[in-house]
C-alpha cells in the first residue's frame, strides 16, 4: 500500500514505475496468482485501474491454456516473484508507438 501511494503521489518524471520483489515466499505459482488477484481487486475497489496497471513475473510463470514448453512463458519469468506497478497513461503512450502491440514476440 505504501509503494502504491508513493507511486500515485509522485511526479511521473521522478517515479515512473515500481517493482515489488518478493525474495522469500510465493515460490508456489498459485500462491503468487492469488496475491496478484488480491492486488487487482485492491486497484478495482480503489477505482485505481485507470491509473495503475499490473505486470507480473514469476520463476514458474505459465500462461493459462498454453503448452508448458511454449517459449512465450519466458516473457514473464524472472528470478523472483515480482509485481510491477505501471502508470496506465505511460503504458498507453508507449503502446501508441507500436503498430501491433498484441503480436506474439516469437512469431
Amino acid at each position: 500500500m505504501t509503494e502504491l501511494q508513493r507511486l500515485l503521489e509522485a511526479d511521473e518524471n521522478d517515479v515512473a514505475t515500481s517493482l515489488l520483489v518478493f525474495t522469500k515466499g510465493l515460490d508456489e505459482f498459485n500462491n503468487y496468482l492469488a496475491l496478484l488477484d488480491w492486488f487487482q481487486k485492491l486497484l478495482e475497489n480503489g477505482e485505481l485501474t485507470e491509473h495503475i496497471q499490473l505486470a507480473s513475473f514469476h520463476p514458474q510463470y505459465q500462461f493459462e491454456g498454453v503448452a508448458a514448453n511454449d517459449l512465450s512463458h519466458f516473457t514473464n519469468r524472472s528470478p523472483y516473484p515480482i509485481v510491477h506497478l505501471l502508470r496506465q497513461n505511460q503504458v498507453t503512450k508507449a503502446l501508441s508507438h507500436i503498430s501491433d502491440p498484441k503480436k506474439n514476440l516469437f512469431g
